[in-house]
Parts: C-alpha cells; sequence; structure tokens
C-alpha cells in the first residue's frame, strides 16, 4: 500500500471489509464492492438480496452508506430485458430502504447473470468499527440465523418441503445489518470489533476477528442461531460447496472442547455433524458478528430483536488465547 499521504487506513491488504481512508479530521470515507450470482429464482428478490449483501461491508463499520452503483453481468440474448428491470428495481428498492442513493452504474454482456452494487458510506472517525479489536471478556453477538447456503441449495435443488425454511431464508437474506444506525453512542462505543459472516462462513470470519492471536473464541455451539429445517436439510447432504472448502481452509485453527473438557479434531466431535455445517456454511447477506462490552451485551441485542432481528443473540465469549476457536 503505496500512500504518501497517510490517509489511507485500509485497502485490499488490511484484512478489512472495505477500503478505508480519512476524509477530514471527522469522517473516514468506506467503499466496497460486491455481486453474486442468482441465489433464488425471482428476479426481484434476488435483486433485493444483492443488494444488501453488498451493503452490509458499510454497515460492518459501523458506517452509513451514502451512495452506490450498479454492478451488473447479464445474458442480453438468453433473458428478457423484463428480467432485468427487476433485478434492478430489486436492487433499487433496498438501497433507497439503506438511506442512500442509487446513482447509474455499468453492465457487460455474459452467459451467466451477476448483480450487486459499489457502495461508498461514511463514519465518524471516532465510530468505526474495524475487524480486530475484541478484548478479553467480549461477547460475541451473532445478529441473523445460519444457514442461507444451506437453503440456496435446497431451493436450487427443489427439495424443500417446509416452505417455512425458503420464506426465513429470504426474509433474513433481505434484510440489511442497518443495526449501527440505530445503536446510541454508549452501545456503538461498546462494540469492540465487527464483521459481517458471508462467503467465508462463521468460522472464517470469527478467525478474522482473532487476526492478532492475542485471543481465542469460546464458541457456543448449542447457542447458534439456524433458520428453520436446514439442519435437516443438512443431514440429507444438502451442504453447499463453499462450505466444504471453508471447512478445509479453517478447521485446522478450531478445536472440539467436550464434556471433559479435552480437546479433540472437530471432525471426530460428538455433535451433530450438521451443527457442524453451520459452523462452515457460506454465508449471502449473513448477520454482523459484534464484539461487545459484557455489560452492553444484553442492551445490543434487545434494541437489536426490537429492530427486526429476532434471533439476535450471544452465540460466544472472547478469552486469552493464541487465535483459535474452541467449540463449546
Amino acid at each position: 500500500m503505496n500512500d504518501p499521504s497517510g490517509r489511507i487506513l485500509a485497502s485490499w491488504s488490511g484484512g478489512e471489509d472495505a477500503a478505508l481512508w480519512t476524509l477530514d479530521d471527522k469522517r473516514i470515507g468506506i467503499l466496497t464492492i460486491d455481486f453474486i450470482t442468482p441465489i433464488v429464482d425471482d428476479a426481484y428478490t434476488w435483486g433485493q438480496i444483492a443488494a444488501a449483501n453488498s451493503i452490509s461491508d458499510v454497515f460492518a463499520m459501523g458506517g452509513r452508506p451514502v451512495v452506490a452503483l450498479n454492478v451488473v453481468n447479464f445474458p442480453t440474448k438468453l433473458l428478457s430485458l423484463d428480467i432485468l428491470k427487476l433485478i434492478l428495481d430489486g436492487g433499487y428498492a433496498k438501497t433507497r430502504e439503506a438511506g442512500a442513493f442509487l446513482v447509474g452504474g455499468h453492465s457487460v454482456q455474459d452467459d451467466e447473470p451477476k448483480y450487486g452494487l459499489v457502495v461508498y458510506g461514511e463514519v465518524e472517525n471516532n465510530k468505526i468499527w474495524r475487524t480486530t479489536g475484541a478484548r478479553q471478556g467480549d461477547k460475541l453477538i451473532l445478529t441473523k440465523p445460519l444457514g442461507t447456503g444451506i437453503a440456496a441449495t435446497a431451493i436450487k435443488a427443489g427439495m424443500i418441503e417446509d416452505k417455512r425454511t425458503e420464506l426465513e431464508a429470504v426474509k433474513y437474506m433481505t434484510m440489511l445489518n442497518s443495526l449501527p444506525l440505530y445503536l446510541s453512542d454508549e452501545l456503538h462505543d461498546a462494540v469492540h470489533a465487527a464483521t459481517d459472516v458471508t462467503g467465508f462462513g462463521l468460522a472464517g470470519h470469527a478467525l478474522d476477528m482473532l487476526s492478532d492471536n492475542l485471543i481465542d473464541l469460546e464458541l457456543n455451539l448449542n447457542a447458534l442461531p439456524a433458520i428453520t429445517g436446514v439442519k435437516e436439510l443438512a443431514d440429507m447432504g444438502l451442504v453447499p460447496e463453499g462450505a466444504y472448502r471453508n471447512r478445509a481452509e479453517y478447521e485446522s485453527r478450531v478445536d472440539f472442547i467436550n464434556n471433559a473438557h479435552s480437546v479433540s479434531s472437530i471432525a471426530v466431535g460428538a455433535r451433530r455433524e450438521s451443527d457442524i455445517d453451520l459452523m462452515f456454511d457460506a454465508q449471502t447477506s449473513g448477520g454482523l458478528l459484534l464484539a461487545a462490552s459484557p455489560d452492553k451485551a444484553d442492551a445490543i441485542i434487545e434494541l437489536a430483536k426490537l429492530k427486526g432481528f429476532d434471533k439476535a443473540c450471544v452465540i460466544g465469549e472472547f478469552v486469552q488465547g493464541l487465535g483459535r476457536i474452541k467449540v463449546m
């Protein structure tokens, strides 16, 4: 990162959710981009999900989205432009809900549809949330249930029997991670680190929060909130390829602690395999992970539930360690 001005705070090499730079003595600029392939059949809903997913990185840094640009790959020779309009309408609606402007963008011809946003946001320089910074004793809050990757796999395979699974998956994937907009200064300052759960799964993103290797995360497997029916779908083998990649990448830094307090590989743990699958499931537009002061965690969760994050809960605690997850 070559920055003679010293204004750049994080870039592609910084391990953060977005690029950060100093605007003036009060504000930090946030810039991010994300786009995805279709995750559901309905074009308008996919547009909403893709937009919520893209905007999430700004919220994960404690910021407020300001302006966005469309990023579109579309097979104009294969699909109607009416479908493209529905996708863009969904993205526009979700961007406006976030309080930002959608002011154009760029499109290219592609055999596979892809859609997302470039998003610019801002945050006060004393309110920025970074991926690292969790402290010993902090509680780890998750604001949305897990399992969107499993649900999407089942949707594409036409193997969802319980309609609640699809409805819940869509509900949470289209839900903006706008919690920081509602937190009081006291509660906002009680968050010492934050990120969102997306393609690297809960385990991968939680490990990012431990990248200084001075703390461990004691993760309560039984506390993990899940979308209705996804564990049963995982038991049927409807686990996305991304979950297997995440497991192969991250399981060497995850320990399973059994009731006798001994450490064993998670591969031979006594828990249901579907519980483990949730840890590695690649999420789309997943929830926020917040490392919060233990005396303020309950108040943050209470406010989150008032704002629609009905399954927000504490899933673990940060303790002294060496940068590992201990599954309790």
